[in-house]
Order: C-alpha cells, then structure tokens, then sequence
C-alpha cells in the first residue's frame, strides 16, 4: 500500500514485498512435507491442498473478471487457452503467464513444490531435504548466469502444463498409476522451472529457500543436519550477483542480502516464540491470511479509478483512504474466510479422512 498511499514511507534498503514473501516460502517449505508425511496419503494430502487453495482462489478470478469492467485486465494475461490452462493449474509464473491478481504469481512456485515434494514421497527419497536445498541453491547460480529469457517460449508450456497436471491429478486422486503421475509431474514441474519461467534463477532459488525450511524441520525433529540450511543460504545469497536477469533494485547485493536476513530472522524468532500464547488478534490475522493475500491487490487497483491519481491528494486525504482500504480488505477477507475458505477447508478435511 506504501507506494500508492505514502511514498515517501517505503523502504528501499530492503524489499518489504519480497521478505514477506520469503517468509511465506519458508514456512510452507517447513510446513508441507510434514502435512504430507504425517498423513503418509498422497490422495488425502490432495484433497486437503485442493480444497485449501482453490475455492477463494476461484473466486478471486471472479472477483478480478468483475472488476475488469472498470480496470482493464492486465496486459500479461493472455486472452486464449494458454491463461485459462495456466489459471487451472495455478503454474503461471513457470509457463511465463501473468495471473488475473498479481500476487498469484507465488503460488505457481508453491504448485511446483507440492509436485516436487510428492514426486519425492512416492519414490522413497523426500528426507534428503538438504541435499535439495543445496542442489536447487547451486541451479539458481548456473541458470543466472546461462538463462536470459524463457527457452520454451509461446503459449504450448501452459496448455500442455494444464493438460499433463489435470491428468495427473486424476491419477493421484484415483489411485490408477498414481506412481507414474506422481514422478511426471514432479519432472514436468522442475523442467518448467527451469526452462519456461519468467527468471529462472529466481524460481530455483525459491525452491532452495523451500528445501531450507524442510531442513529446518528435519533438523528441528532431529532427523537431518543443520549444515545445510547455512549452505543452501549462502547460495541463494550470492544467486543473483552473476545473473544475466538480475537488473532490478531488490536483487541487487545489499538489497537482497538483507532481505534474506530478515526474513530469516523473522522465522527464527517465530520459532522461538512458538510455544508462547499467541494474541488473538494475530490468531484471526493468521486465518484470513490467505485472503488478505489474494484480495489485496484487486481492491487496491480500484482506487486510482475512483479516486484519480493519488499522489496528487492531500495528506489527510490519502491516510483516509489508506485507513478505509485496510478496513475494507480486513472485512472482506473476515467474509471469505466465514464463507469461503471455512467452509472449503472443512470440506475438504472430511473427504481427506474418508478416503484415508
């Protein structure tokens, strides 16, 4: 909201967007694979992820179609079976297609860690999570310095994608060559990656920090070193130094060091406080996250609409809106989650148990 509300606040010594969104990263890389393991069912694990991210996710497309009939959709969308294969299969920033709300792109790198991860938990070898995290922080530094662009390019990664992960998830959710799914999937995931995503060091260096959260939780339950999370750092640190696709502000050393520091921190000191009470406030900020997440951003692209150019409004003006737009977003997302993910969640906790 800084940039559109009061510009003068932003901070550049770090990214504010991309910290949060490497906190976000660690914690689904220490929190999945244990969901996984601890079900030991591929299709009960399915079911849960379905049900969790889709129905608001739906929605939101709707809400953003809505919307486009004041704001125009974004020119990153394309307007053929490509967007629509990429939007089904949430893979939109590993086919190097925009999604209707812009923050959609960070769960085309969570879709591919799921694939990855099941890959693994059907083929016995997920408990070598430092060994990914290294490897994945290792590939971001080669493909910075070998990929410029996309190499499969055009509109065939994303209807192909969509096919390929649609079928597959029959499979796994069937149980009819739930193997062989699983490890294509897992293949089709890292090919896409690496080859057909926007900035391809930047994707491996997501799944290296990940990796580094599964470590975390290996090392945390005493089933793996800690070694490697200071490795698997130290590459993702230095990933972007030599990268043909490193221009922008955020990526560069300072910039990019210390937003990996404190987002590191950040995780370090939620764990040490995990066993303390926890504010409710933060409790009810946690369950409307993810629609916080995938809300905030349509909602905020209608402000220029109806109130013009912000920068040229009074101060008192602009912290208004600022102030009437958290509200707004914190109602609507309290209303999806009562009537959207709730429900969804709920739903998808009972199929998952029967299946298992």
């Amino acid at each position: 909201m800084l940039p559109w509300i009061l510009p003068g606040l932003r901070p550049y010594w770090f990214n504010m967007g991309m910290y949060g969104v490497l906190v976000f990263f660690l914690v689904s890389g220490y929190i999945i694979p244990a969901s996984l393991e601890s079900r030991g069912d591929v299709r009960a694990f399915w079911i849960s992820r379905i049900f969790r991210l889709y129905p608001l996710y739906l929605v939101v497309i709707a809400v953003a179609l809505f919307i486009a009939i004041w704001v125009p959709v974004r020119v990153q969308v394309p307007r053929d079976l490509s967007g629509v294969a990429a939007h089904i299969s949430m893979l939109l920033d590993v086919v190097h297609i925009g999604g209707l709300a812009d923050p959609m792109w960070t769960l085309s790198y969570e879709m591919v860690f799921y694939l990855l991860v099941t890959a693994l938990f059907v083929r016995g070898i997920h408990r070598a999570s430092g060994v990914y995290a290294i490897v994945f922080g290792a590939i971001a530094i080669v493909a910075g310095i070998v990929f410029d662009s996309p190499i499969l390019g055009g509109p065939w990664p994303a209807i192909i994608s969509g096919a390929l992960f649609l079928t597959g998830l029959t499979c796994l959710l069937s149980g009819n060559f739930r193997t062989t799914a699983a490890y294509a999937l897992g293949l089709m995931a890292v090919i896409l990656l690496l080859f057909s995503g926007y900035v391809p060091w930047f994707g491996a260096a997501i799944l290296a920090v990940m990796f580094t959260g599964t470590t975390l939780y290996r090392w945390e339950h005493g089933t793996g070193p800690f070694w490697p999370v200071l490795a698997s750092a130290a590459l993702v640190a230095i990933s972007p130094v030599w990268s043909i696709q490193a221009g922008w502000w955020w990526v560069q050393p300072q910039v990019w060091i210390t937003t990996l520091a404190l987002a590191a921190a950040t995780f370090a000191a939620a764990r040490a406080l995990r066993d303390r009470t926890i504010p409710r406030t933060l409790v009810w900020l946690g369950l409307v996250s993810y629609s916080v997440y995938l809300l905030h951003h349509p909602l905020l692209r209608l402000l220029p609409e109806f109130f013009g150019d912000l920068r040229y409004l009074t101060l008192t003006t602009r912290l208004a809106l600022g102030t009437g737009y958290l509200t707004t977003l914190l109602l609507l997302s309290w209303a999806t989650y009562r009537l959207v993910e709730g429900p969804a969640q709920r739903l998808g906790k009972r199929l998952a148990r029967r299946t298992a």
